[in-house]
Formats: structure tokens, sequence, C-alpha cells
């Protein structure tokens, strides 16, 4: 009976552990969730240029505009309906007169992803962008 009594007030001594697997447990998915994570991007090195408007450049400039829905291409405003078309009618109109500057107009609602090959492309074939049109927020 003395022995009965002890191994109950052993029982009684020993710690619940619950709570602190609970603790540990919570510390591990926040330091995962906060770990340092990798982001993908493509590395575009976009040409240094003097800021000049549509109206100051000499030459009539080649125009491309990225719209958010197909056909998402558009050289001279002529739509064009696939990438591998657009590309071998910029680089047509860019060996005509390669000294043309190119001006890009992209839809707000547009896919990042179309800027982001066409900035590739034209960086690939070392045709520089001079400008970029935006449009300036009302204030």
């Amino acid at each position: 009976m003395i022995r009965a009594n002890n191994s109950l007030l052993e029982e009684e001594i020993q710690p619940d552990l619950t709570p602190l697997l609970d603790i540990i447990f919570i510390v591990m998915v926040f330091l995962l969730l906060t770990a340092s994570v990798r982001l993908q991007s493509l590395e575009v090195d976009l040409p240094q240029t003097e800021t000049k408007t549509l109206q100051e450049t000499e030459a009539d400039p080649v125009t491309i505009n990225l719209a958010s829905a197909s056909p998402y291409w558009a050289l001279q405003s002529a739509p064009i309906e696939s990438w591998n078309e657009f590309t071998q009618a910029l680089i047509k109109e860019m060996k005509k007169n390669p000294q043309r500057p190119v001006v890009i107009g992209a839809d707000k609602a547009g896919s990042v992803e179309h800027m982001l090959k066409l900035l590739a492309f034209l960086q690939q074939h070392d045709i520089k962008a001079t400008q970029l049109l935006m449009e300036e927020e009302e204030s």
C-alpha cells in the first residue's frame, strides 16, 4: 500500500508537457513563415535616356502597344495575333531604320508578364526603348 501511494505521488509530481509542446510548434510555424524566401525575378537592364516628350523626338517613332485582351500585341497600331509574328514584324521594322525611337504603351489592366517578355526581347536584340507611355494621375 505504501508503494501505491508512492506511485500516485510520482504521477502527481511529473509536469504536463502538452502546453510546452504547443508553444514549440507555434514558434516553429512562426519561424517557417518569416524565413526569407528568394523571390524569382527577371533582371532587365533598361537603357538610360534623357526624358523627352513624344513631340520632341526627331523621327517618327515605332509604337508598340500591349493590350489586356487578345490580341495582346500591336505594332504601329496594327494588332498582331501571336508573339512570334509580333517579334518578326518588330525586327523587320527596326531593320528599316535602326535609329527610330521606340515608344511602348501598355494597357493599365494588361499583364506584367507580357511587358517583361517585351522588355527582355528588346534588351536581347539591343533595341533601345526611349519612352514608356504613362498616364499622369490627376490630383
